[in-house]
């Protein structure tokens, strides 16, 4: 799925993007505020130290024997002044200054206030009616260094925050999203026959309408194929009798006629009702194949059923047409008898009437539970072997059949969790044909 059309991945990105933006914004703005701030804290910084420094000098000057001097005040300890000043008098004669101080960042002085020039911002005043002058400068460099580090301080927790918020986002919705996943799973891991209603219990609400449509969706589609495989096990059944009847007619008139003609008509009226039967009894188990419970709560020893199919159906066939090979030790399964016995008398039967009549069908179950049934004959093309699973598909159009004996092992392979393999030549040898099912064994068994 690409990312573009991932709720998740788009929740995720969006949810990410605005709580960026929102921060970066929220930081920025703090930034400007805290500028603003910071100039006001500075600039009463300035003032306060030119009306503390103020009246020192004014004492400091008027006590003076030399007029006119300038003195500069040493630093008593190593440090960086980021303020400076100089104190003049009415002439503009430096009278006093600090360590630091360049007379040429300090402007002429223009009477009491706050002033900026390029590089400094600076805060005048005087005393003695103007004849003693102070003015205290500061660089704009320490201001702007200062804005720095607390943008800083303000962005640098922002590269380690927004990942994590982010990392926090992805699983707060990946976890929110976990209902739907488990939801997919167990939709998913249903096989075709399975329309029950999907459990929806810790579904989110807003998702909540979309397995309810879903859940009706497969609710009317499990009535409509509930409805068509009722309809045809129903009119195979119904046909039961009405077919038995006609046989029997059948039979009658080939007994009572005389005429040739008539004989052979009345048989073979007879062989078209019998493979009508045969039909209807093939479109019941083809039905209890696709609707009907395959899997028991006990398990039962499958060697006893195939060892009744195969005796039932070697009363019909010559001797030795079928030989069965079983294990020593029992194969329990879950599997419906009913349901094994029709999957074991479909294939044989196809095996025995397209197989060749001098080689006996061989059929076998494995401790393991595969079931296999072999028949000597003509190899099948790979084309045609791929089709054999389809309803009403026959291997040739001369061969006789309902075309549904492996359509009906392929549905009863599939509902149980397998898959009806055919391969053609058989295994180890050049001809022939081969089905295999792998039976689920119970659980004490496998």
């Amino acid at each position: 799925m690409r990312l573009a059309r991932s709720l998740q991945a788009r929740l995720g990105l969006s949810l990410g993007f605005v709580l960026t933006c929102l921060w970066v914004g929220t930081a920025s703005v703090t930034g400007v505020n805290l500028r603003h701030e910071m100039d006001e804290v500075f600039d009463s910084a300035l003032q306060e130290t030119a009306q503390r420094l103020l009246p020192l000098a004014v004492q400091e000057i008027v006590n003076r024997d030399d007029d006119g001097v300038t003195q500069r005040l040493g630093a008593v300890r190593e440090h960086t002044e980021f303020f400076t000043y100089i104190v003049s008098d009415a002439r503009g004669r430096i009278l006093l200054k600090s360590h630091d101080a360049d007379p040429e960042v300090f402007p002429p002085y223009d009477g009491a206030g706050f002033r900026q020039t390029a590089t400094h911002r600076l805060y005048n005043d005087d005393a003695l009616q103007g004849s003693i002058r102070i003015t205290v400068a500061e660089p704009l460099d320490h201001r702007t260094a200062v804005a720095r580090e607390i943008q800083m301080g303000l962005g640098l927790p922002l590269l380690i925050v927004i990942p994590l918020a982010l990392l926090a986002i992805a699983l707060v919705v990946r976890a929110s999203f976990a209902s739907v996943r488990r939801f997919r799973e167990r939709l998913g891991a249903r096989d075709a026959g399975d329309l029950s209603p999907v459990p929806d219990t810790d579904i989110a609400l807003e998702f909540a309408p979309v397995t309810a449509a879903l859940n009706g969706l497969l609710s009317r589609l499990k009535g409509a194929f509930d409805a068509e495989r009722s309809f045809a096990a129903n009119a195979a059944h119904e046909l039961r009798t009405p077919l038995a009847g006609a046989i029997a007619q059948a039979q009658r008139l080939q007994s009572e006629t005389k005429e040739p003609a008539a004989k052979a008509r009345a048989a073979d009226i007879e062989a078209t009702l019998k493979r009508l039967t045969r039909l209807s009894e093939r479109l019941m188990q083809l039905a209890r194949a696709e609707g009907g419970r395959l899997r028991l709560d006990q398990a039962s020893d499958l060697r006893g059923i195939a060892d009744l199919v195969i005796t039932e159906m070697a009363r019909t066939t010559t001797a030795e047409r079928i030989t069965l090979a079983l294990p020593d030790k029992p194969v329990m399964s879950d599997l419906d008898p009913d349901a094994f016995g029709i999957l074991c008398r479909n294939l044989v039967e196809n095996a025995v009437r397209h197989g060749s009549e001098t080689e006996p069908v061989a059929v076998s179950l494995s401790q393991d539970g595969t079931f296999r049934v072999a028949n000597a004959g003509p190899v099948i093309p790979e084309a045609t072997l791929a089709s054999l699973t389809a309803r009403f598909e026959r291997a040739g159009a001369e061969t006789s059949g309902s075309g549904l004996g492996l359509a009906i092992v392929a549905a009863i392979a599939e509902r149980i969790g397998s898959r009806l393999i055919l391969r053609s030549p058989r295994l180890g040898h050049a001809d022939g044909f081969e089905a295999v099912v792998q039976i689920p064994l119970s659980v004490s068994d496998s």
